[in-house]
């Protein structure tokens, strides 16, 4: 089973399918895609994003962007997807109404892989065939109709994975500065470096943002940042041809000598022998 809804005058996309798998080559649109991936099955799902093997177990939803790279050459059960690009539903535009920037998408942490309820399941099921629905209705309207349907479904996978990532200690104005903090990070990592240019941007102290991360009991706002800039380095050395100068010319090292430095500090690996770890698949 393949939807999809597609724009040609604006380039907006949104595509909903049972098996991505099978059909991620197939929409009119291939690139620069945000993806709801959920296994609806009653078996472990396997799948590889950024190189790392990520195992979605039944009624677990995980999000993806057109930063990261997705395999899907260990998946073996259909996995259902919701796909959508910047033109059809701008989650940046729309962050007042969803407020899913930094915790389902563009975040600086761990995937937020997110658990369905038992007592919400029938929720997702009922949302699940009223986008199958909507598909059989083609009208002006139905653009319209289905980005109601993401906002609708967005909001709901936000709050679960507020309800799960976040200590319930957190009041929402703490969870808002970590979340913003998170955006800001993904947006200007290699152009800023320090906390207190983030903390600037926030209109916090960088003791307050520490502070925040330590109840939490998260890493703190340094690692965070360096650790996002390490992880672009690698997606570039692993799925680009870019030699290891111009790697760090982009990551905004003046001195290959000192990003390969920085490489091998967070990585334990040069750029060089990390590269053939990742050809030798290792």
């Amino acid at each position: 089973m393949k939807f999809e809804f597609h724009d040609p005058k604006l380039g907006s996309l949104f595509g909903f399918t049972d098996d991505i798998k099978k059909y991620h080559n197939t929409f009119s649109i291939n690139s620069d895609n945000i993806q709801i991936l959920w296994n609806r099955n009653k078996v472990p799902v396997f799948l590889c994003i950024d190189g790392l093997t990520i195992t979605l177990r039944p009624d677990q939803l995980v999000t993806t962007t057109y930063l990261q790279h997705v395999s899907f050459s260990n998946t073996k059960a259909p996995l259902v997807s919701f796909l959508f690009n910047r033109a059809f539903y701008c989650i940046n535009d729309h962050d007042s109404e969803v407020s899913c920037n930094g915790v389902l998408f563009f975040g600086t942490q761990d995937l937020p892989i997110i658990t369905i309820p038992p007592e919400q399941e029938h929720k997702f099921n009922i949302l699940y065939e009223v986008f199958k629905e909507e598909f059989d209705t083609s009208d002006q309207i139905q653009g319209d109709m289905l980005q109601m349907l993401l906002k609708r479904l967005i909001i709901i996978c936000t709050r679960l994975a507020k309800e799960q990532h976040f200590l319930k200690s957190l009041n929402n104005e703490q969870i808002e500065i970590m979340r913003k903090f998170n955006v800001l990070v993904d947006t200007h990592f290699k152009t800023k470096r320090k906390v207190s240019e983030y903390a600037e941007l926030l209109f916090k102290s960088p003791k307050t943002l520490s502070n925040l991360f330590a109840i939490y009991n998260q890493k703190s706002p340094q690692q965070i940042i360096l650790e996002r800039l390490a992880l672009e380095a690698k997606r570039l050395i692993s799925f680009t041809d870019k030699q290891h100068q111009e790697i760090a010319f982009e990551l905004g090292f003046n001195d290959p000598a000192h990003f390969s430095k920085f490489f091998k500090k967070m990585t334990g690996y040069s750029p060089s022998k990390y590269k053939q770890t990742q050809v030798l698949g290792t």
